[in-house]
């Protein structure tokens, strides 16, 4: 049937005949031949009757015949290269495009094109014939067309076809508006209306007779004859379809009156028992047909209203709203009177969810207008919605329970669209007659969450479109929506009632009884994902956490928090044994689970449920749940795997949630107790290769997470193993040196014009979050030697950050230089990245020991001088670039040790002028006395306050003396460990410009450490482990006892007397990191973590703190990827060293130990408050951790803060203090 005989041309053209023969009547009525054209192309949405006509039947036909062999070759081809069913929309478009794409759907459309185009042009001919024929009869009979249709033909040459336009006079709309009288008869109206449907809209519309034509309609719309009737509701739809607002509205009020007139004086009563309601019934069909015409209207005028004043869309409004609140006051006022069919149900029957209001609330211009006239006149519409029945039943098809179930699901959508916007809200309280008290909207919540329990489970038969319609989905639509919105929220959830009525059912099970629910699996599922959503908020997790309001099952007066965590453990271990009866799915164990873990992802919900222990029942029930899965047998093919499948999801769904305990300091060492640390992190890793998000309700990817995790010894072990580190360093590699494959040549990559390409940032931030912690640097760097080969391949990539260090750092070789596709930006990116690292005291003192860091930087300076001299001096001509500047800014950075105030950094970027780079470069130490500053002349108060420091004096001598004792070798002999052996390399200029000791200092120091080592050792664990910092005791170097030693005028007697009484109290465990370094004074578990509890508890407590006192620099961290924590311990690990002037350690140290330990908390608050301007401007430029690693804290002084810092010990000493003496239970 590919090709058309002479036959099925002469078929085609009989078909082709009668279709146009049928649509007729809707061409002719088409104001212009454009119209005519959109309305054959859309004749298969307007058309109910379009896949009867013949015509299409025939062309059905034939395309089966043309594609079908090609149709199914190409569903059967999709089928077996996914491997699933076909059903999806995205199948069908592809199948769908393949056949348009095949030969034998063009050949098709060819031959289609050419036989149509005969077809028609035949037709034309032989209507020109005939219309030849009839003009002559015409001539002959000299007959005048009959005036009743008032018409002039005329013929559009563009066109395939001739088609007779009615135009009309205003002298015609007089007559027709005559006839169309309710007194005429009949037959005459009817021949009026017929007229006037043949006439274009708009010019009906706009004649001077419009006003009584509109009269006379609106009596013939509500005249008994269906035929009358319809007439002008076609002519109405015509008029909506192609008139403007100011004409529509006069004809939508119109048919509103009309409705309106008609429900007042013919009640219609409601079925009632095995009644319904026959919507084919004459009078019950026009009011329906009414009604959709309306609800059309409703639905697209909102496209176009706002170009109309606003009187035009309120006087549509007013007229909806006064129609919808009809007879809702004779309801309320009569409950027990005979109940009768109101227009608000015939609207709901025909938009069951509100689509109309939805949309006149989408917008302010409308939503505005609404509800103030919804406030100022009809307030009685919101009451109907509330007294709407709760709880329906199932719908079945035109019945009572059918409208009952059509009017609650409209109402709950149009409460729930309400409640919405702020001016929705202010119409509650709203009084009823059934209720004593006003329903407020914590009680249209309530009301609301009830239903959701009454509501039966859907059965398993149901379909899609029923369950979209299911009570329970609508209420939990309702209620996802408030939560997402913080004033919605605050308003209607965040109230005692509301977690009240969702923790009823839990509160019953927890009791043993079984509470009254439809379903008890989906009311529970529903009552954990909104409690989980209003714990996402500051103020819903505050609600949850410390409103003490619910009664126990044991009677006491307990917070949500308890009561779920309490559940979330029963179910955990299965102890409820209605559950074992019932057989409740691992699902609402996770959903549960989720709602815990949204507390104890932040600090203040982890404090709280930390007794309950939930960390040790998730583990236990993942170790059971992975040997169940490890015993599970290799899939059979044709055997169901949904028991294995079901385990694995149940296992993933428990690691995922122990992960999240990694989200806070604290948590993090509980996580590590269970350990499951390195299962938990692989688990992150494969969920971040994927760029999946942390959970439905977190912003943020796992960055902060991975930052937190690398914090500690074994969290970047675990990250190490997990090939989480591989994965960073490769990126990295690709970015840098490979660049995009798939940009192509014709548009090379532009020359980056930062220091680091913006392509690189990402890289570069993950990085330096990576290596924060001197841990990290210690398990990936430690004892480990440069690669250091003879030969690079072009194509070896960087697997791990010692080959960063080796190609990219420490380029001692040409050889590493001509591996580098981008040798300049490449190093250069590597030594930003070793600046960052070098301001880790303890991370330099390490690489400068295995690496010979600043050997390496000072020869890199000496091979950029233009014409060197005999002896490499600092006076030699430099190349400026932008290594030798980078270069210059290292190595001043690591020679010189002081605060703000005490020493100057050279800048990284150029000048203007003759002089681009002032500033003296560094090829040898000692440096240049530029960077040095002098110290300050006195450092007395006029308080007197800084009694230890005695005179000016005496600290330049201390600082001196320290200085140049460290500068000398004889570290070696007290079996010092490697790090401490570069304190020499830093020392050496120390003392020399400083001037911090006395000449001969320096065997007393190294006595004092030697010391300080052997009495900590004697308090120390054995432990056998991999991680470094359990290798040769504290691997860092003793800041504190460095600190204590300047202190006490380099007096080693007095120095370690202070060190030894200081040890007996609690401040030592946190001033002093090596104090508890594997120390037996912890419990066990926590001496054998590797995590020191300034990290587990001082730093928990600064984030914690932070969030609540400086909730914005809180969210910058966040926004970031970075975590207070990090610096904090950066700050404290080396006793705030070229962090802040010598004056202000010494006041932090003498603050914390005569003030309590507490406030290293307070003191770490402050300064992150101190720098919270530029800490927001940083989050801005995305250089946050860059900017606090490398910067002093500029302008801080202790005393300007100790005000503030005593109002937070009087608000949070209680809880800090106690918890930091509860983690030294073994000391006595």
């Amino acid at each position: 049937m590919s090709q058309f005989s002479s036959e099925d041309e002469a078929e085609l053209q009989s078909l082709l005949r009668k279709l146009l023969k049928s649509v007729k009547d809707r061409i002719s009525g088409a104001p212009s031949v454009e119209c005519a054209e959109e309305i054959l192309l859309h004749l298969e949405e307007t058309d109910k009757n379009f896949h009867n006509y013949e015509f299409v039947k025939y062309l059905r036909k034939y395309v089966e015949s043309c594609l079908g062999a090609v149709i199914e070759e190409e569903t059967e081809n999709l089928t077996r290269g996914d491997g699933h069913a076909l059903g999806s929309g995205q199948d069908t478009h592809a199948v769908t495009k393949r056949t348009r794409e095949s030969t034998q759907y063009k050949q098709m459309m060819q031959t289609l094109k050419q036989t149509m185009m005969v077809v028609v042009e035949s037709l034309i001919n032989k209507f020109e014939e005939d219309q030849l024929k009839k003009e002559e009869m015409d001539r002959k009979s000299q007959h005048e067309q009959s005036s009743s249709h008032y018409t002039d033909n005329c013929s559009d040459s563009d066109s395939s076809f001739n088609q007779s336009y009615a135009f009309i006079k205003h002298e015609q709309l007089q007559v027709i508006a005559e006839k169309l009288d309710p007194g005429r008869p009949r037959e005459v109206r009817l021949e009026a209306l017929q007229s006037l449907c043949y006439a274009p809209p708009s010019d009906v519309l706009s004649c001077e007779s419009w006003t009584g034509l509109r009269r006379t309609l609106s009596a013939a719309l509500t005249d008994p004859d269906p035929e009358l009737s319809d007439k002008v509701l076609q002519f109405f739809a015509k008029t909506f379809s192609s008139s403007p607002l100011n004409v529509t509205k006069d004809v939508y009020s119109s048919i509103a009156k009309s409705l309106e007139a008609h429900f007042l004086y013919h009640k219609l009563s409601f079925p009632s028992g095995s009644t319904s309601i026959d919507a084919n019934r004459p009078d019950m069909a026009h009011l329906l047909k009414q009604m959709r015409l309306m609800n059309d209207f409703q639905k697209e005028v909102t496209t176009f209203w706002i170009r109309h004043p606003e009187k035009y869309m309120e006087e549509i409004i007013e007229n909806t709203l006064s129609l919808l609140a009809l007879h809702s006051e004779q309801a309320m006022s009569s409950p027990g009177s005979e109940k009768s069919l109101e227009p608000i149900h015939l609207i709901s029957l025909l938009d069951i969810k509100a689509t109309w209001f939805k949309k006149w609330m989408h917008g302010y211009y409308s939503r505005t207008v609404a509800l103030r006239l919804l406030e100022r006149k009809y307030k009685s519409l919101v009451i109907v919605l509330v007294f709407c029945p709760s709880g329906p039943a199932r719908r079945t098809l035109y019945t009572s329970k059918e409208l009952e179930f059509v009017y609650f699901i409209h109402s709950l959508c149009v409460l729930g669209r309400l409640v919405m916007y702020t001016n929705g809200r202010k119409l509650f309280p709203i009084k009823v007659k059934k209720r004593r008290d006003p329903v407020t909207l914590t009680d249209l919540v309530v009301i609301l969450i009830n239903i959701m329990y009454q509501h039966p489970k859907p059965s398993c038969g149901e379909t899609t479109h029923a369950d979209s319609l299911s009570p329970t989905n609508l209420v939990m639509e309702v209620l996802r929506t408030l939560c997402d919105r913080t004033e919605c929220a605050v308003e209607c959830l965040y109230q005692i009632p509301v977690i009240e009525t969702l923790l009823a059912p839990v509160i019953t099970l927890l009791k043993g009884k079984l509470p009254k629910l439809n379903s008890l699996e989906s009311a529970l599922t529903h009552i954990a994902d909104t409690l989980a959503r209003i714990a996402t908020t500051e103020r819903g997790l505050s609600l949850l956490l410390y409103d003490r309001s619910l009664i126990s099952a044991e009677g006491e007066c307990i917070s949500a928090a308890h009561v779920v965590v309490q559940f979330t453990q029963r179910l955990l271990a299965k102890e409820l044994h209605l559950f074992s009866e019932l057989e409740i799915p691992p699902a609402v164990s996770g959903a549960f689970i989720f709602v815990c873990r949204q507390m104890y992802n932040t600090c203040e919900g982890l404090q709280v449920l930390r007794p309950y222990s939930l960390h040790e029942c998730i583990a236990k029930a993942w170790r059971k749940t992975s040997s169940m899965s490890e015993r599970v047998p290799t899939p059979v093919p044709g055997a169901p795997p949904a028991i294995a499948s079901q385990e694995v999801a149940w296992e993933e769904m428990l690691l995922d949630n122990l992960l999240n305990f990694a989200a806070t300091p604290k948590g993090l060492l509980l996580l590590q107790q269970t350990g499951a640390i390195n299962e938990c992190v692989t688990y992150m890793f494969s969920r971040f290769t994927k760029k999946l998000q942390v959970s439905r309700c977190e912003k943020f990817g796992y960055g902060v997470m991975v930052t937190q995790v690398a914090t500690t010894a074994p969290g970047i072990a675990a990250l190490q193993s997990s090939g989480f580190v591989q994965t960073i360093v490769v990126e990295l590699w690709s970015a840098l040196e490979c660049g995009r494959e798939d940009v192509r040549v014709v548009h090379p990559k532009s020359t980056p014009m930062d220091p680091i390409d913006r392509s690189c940032l990402k890289s570069f931030l993950s990085l330096v979050n990576l290596l924060s912690s001197p841990h990290a640097v210690w398990e990936l760097l430690g004892h480990r030697a440069l690669p250091n080969k003879m030969e690079y391949n072009l194509r070896e990539m960087a697997t791990s950050v010692l080959d960063l260090m080796d190609r990219l750092i420490i380029i001692n070789s040409d050889t590493k230089i001509h591996s580098l596709f981008n040798y300049e930006q490449s190093h250069t990116f590597g030594l930003r990245l070793l600046s960052v690292l070098c301001c880790n005291l303890d991370s330099f003192l390490l690489l400068e020991s295995q690496y010979n860091l600043s050997e390496l930087l000072l020869q890199g300076q000496r091979d950029d001088v233009t014409e060197p001299s005999a002896r490499h001096t600092n006076s030699d001509e430099f190349i400026i670039d932008g290594l030798s500047v980078e270069r210059n800014h290292i190595l001043v950075r690591i020679g010189t040790v002081g605060g703000p105030s005490e020493r100057r950094l050279p800048p990284r970027a150029l000048q203007k002028g003759n002089d681009p780079y002032p500033w003296p470069i560094v090829s040898t130490y000692p440096l240049p006395k530029y960077y040095i500053l002098d110290v300050p002349k006195t450092l007395r108060t006029k308080q007197g306050k800084n009694r230890l420091l005695k005179d000016a004096s005496w600290m330049d001598d201390c600082r001196r003396q320290f200085c140049k004792i460290m500068a000398t070798n004889t570290l070696t002999g007290y079996g010092m460990t490697h790090i401490q052996l570069c304190l020499k390399f830093t020392a050496r200029w120390y003392g020399k410009f400083l001037k911090l000791l006395r000449e001969d200092s320096e065997q007393d120091l190294c006595l004092l450490l030697k010391h300080c080592q052997e009495f900590i050792s004697q308090q120390q664990v054995n432990v056998t482990s991999e991680f470094s910092c359990f290798q040769d005791g504290y691997p860092g170097h003793d800041w504190f006892a460095s600190t204590v030693f300047l202190l006490m005028h380099g007096d080693v007697g007095r120095s370690l007397s202070l060190l030894l009484r200081f040890s007996r109290l609690l401040p030592s465990a946190f001033l002093w990191p090596p104090r508890l370094h594997s120390s037996v004074h912890l419990p066990i578990e926590i001496a054998q973590s590797c995590i020191h509890p300034i990290y587990s508890c001082t730093a928990h407590y600064v984030e914690m703190l932070l969030k609540a006192e400086v909730p914005l620099v809180f969210s910058a961290f966040r926004m970031s990827g970075f975590t207070p924590s990090q610096i904090c311990i950066q700050w404290l690990g080396q006793c705030f060293w070229n962090y802040l002037d010598w004056p202000e350690i010494c006041h932090y140290v003498a603050t914390c130990v005569i003030m309590g330990p507490d406030y290293q908390v307070y003191m770490c608050i402050s300064a992150l408050r101190h720098l919270q301007q530029d800490i927001l401007q940083h989050t801005q430029t995305q250089d946050l951790q860059v900017f606090l690693k490398e910067e002093p804290i500029h302008g801080f002084r202790v005393s300007n803060y100790l005000e503030y810092m005593e109002g937070l010990e009087r608000n949070y000493r209680s809880m800090v203090l106690s918890d930091m003496r509860s983690i030294l239970p073994r000391s006595s």
